[in-house]
């Protein structure tokens, strides 16, 4: 079977978690006989090579409509990627982004080829305006679609204070519309109209759930609000991230490094609010006399504000070395005693606790999201309440007070799952829905 992937972006853009896993994906499905391209939105329409895999990119418009930028997307980069559909000739679309580029209207294109598309939902970018599912930046949201509530967080994530977020909330959408039809944008006219521009949003999604054959969940939480917003469980399926086969120890990784003082952590991310660096720093702080060393491996992506606020907190056991490539954090990580993942938002992955398992070492991580799917308490990491400082620092406090504590978890780290598990698991699926709708096609699957 031909397979063609559609990330947000690809190579040689910025690459984020969701297009490495792509990358991973594609090239462990081309070692188990599937033929496998990527279609990616871009500035101009290109087709070149990524080592083994064949990349196409489609252009989207220089000009954003609000309507289709916040509904079924660009109209210009669907029919770009449909000429990409009749030069690659794949036999299913999988689709990994929800953006203005790879939009309704792309798994629409698709559809009338008469090709099966799959859905993977990577962040919670593709159903949560804010895209973070932090209700005001920081309360945990249950991803339930609701114009009015999403729209009062929108408003305020661009400034707006709360309280006439939540006045403007109560606008009906048609009143938005009408100020849409006038031309009205920009500054206070695009606040006005969000209530119609979030309703399009969600019925855009609810749409795209529609069309598409299945929806790939990587965790359970994402299947649970993939349910609560009315996608049939059976459309769903469960399918947990995983790391290259070269990067994984066939059996437990053995632990080298003898326990000692201090008690050396590593974190790896995004410098940035949601991923919980400034409550793990104020943690190390709050004790003075705790033996730990911290080695932030970041990526500043975010304000310098919140970069300089991170630098006053902390004292000479936090130091940040130089970030690191993909192919070197297993063999780093195995210098550290724990992976430290203090996010504070709802992650699918994180990919980097693997990476930890993978290296040996167990994780203190926060008590949500991906993080409390992948570690389990007291066997092989310990799980925090994600804002407490105190109860950071008291986890801490454990691990270099109790060295038998530290050894049993290293004990208990056991090989994460492989990308080409995920691989099979993938074009299994694959497979069902080409038996589905295009019953002949089996005959050339692999």
């Amino acid at each position: 079977m031909k397979i063609l992937h559609a990330p947000f972006c690809f190579h040689p853009d910025p690459m984020g978690g969701t297009e490495v896993y792509v990358q991973n994906l594609a090239v462990a499905q081309r070692r188990r006989g599937a033929e496998v391209v990527i279609a990616a939105a871009g500035a101009r329409a290109q087709q070149y090579t990524v080592g083994e895999l064949e990349v196409h990119r489609f252009p989207v418009a220089d000009r954003v409509d609000l309507r289709d930028f916040y509904g079924e997307g660009d109209t210009a980069a669907a029919a770009a990627f449909e000429r990409v559909l009749e030069a690659a000739r794949p036999d299913l679309v999988h689709l990994h982004a929800f953006t203005f580029g790879v939009s309704l209207r792309v798994a629409r294109a698709a559809k009338r080829a008469g090709l099966p598309v799959v859905f993977t939902y990577h962040t919670p970018t593709a159903s949560c305006q804010r895209g973070t599912l932090l209700r005001w930046g920081t309360e945990l949201c249950d991803g339930r679609l609701d114009v009015r509530a999403c729209t009062a967080c929108s408003l305020e994530s661009m400034g707006l204070r709360r309280c006439l977020a939540g006045m403007v909330s109560r606008i009906p959408p048609a009143a938005g519309r009408a100020i849409g039809k006038g031309k009205l944008s920009g500054g206070l006219w695009t606040a006005l109209r969000m209530t119609d521009l979030v309703a399009l949003r969600h019925e855009a999604f609810r749409n795209l759930m529609e069309e598409v054959d299945q929806v790939v969940s990587l965790c359970s939480w994402t299947t649970d609000l993939l349910a609560a917003n009315g996608v049939p469980r059976e459309k769903i399926r469960l399918c947990r991230h995983g790391l290259p086969a070269g990067e994984v120890p066939a059996d437990a990784p053995e632990y080298s490094r003898k326990v000692k003082t201090p008690c050396r952590i590593a974190f790896l991310g995004r410098i940035t609010p949601v991923k919980g660096l400034d409550i793990l720093i104020r943690a190390i702080a709050a004790d003075p006399d705790l033996p730990v060393v911290l080695d932030v491996y970041g990526v500043v992506q975010d304000t310098d504000a919140y970069w300089s606020q991170l630098q006053q907190q902390c004292d000479a056991r936090v130091r940040f070395p130089a970030a690191l490539a993909s192919h070197q954090v297993i063999g780093r990580l195995r210098d550290y005693d724990v992976l430290a993942a203090p996010s504070q938002w709802l992650e699918t992955g994180p990919l980097v606790v693997l990476e930890a398992f993978a290296a040996g070492i167990p994780v203190i991580g926060s008590d949500l999201g991906g993080i409390r799917e992948l570690v389990r308490q007291e066997i092989d990491g310990l799980l925090v309440e994600p804002r407490s400082v105190s109860g950071w620092t008291a986890a801490l406090r454990r691990l270099c007070g109790e060295p038998d504590l530290l050894r049993k978890l290293q004990r208990g780290v056991r090989p994460p799952r492989t990308m080409e598990a995920v691989a099979a698991d993938m074009l299994s699926l694959y497979g069902q829905l080409l038996a589905r709708t295009r019953p002949l096609a089996l005959s050339g699957s692999c």
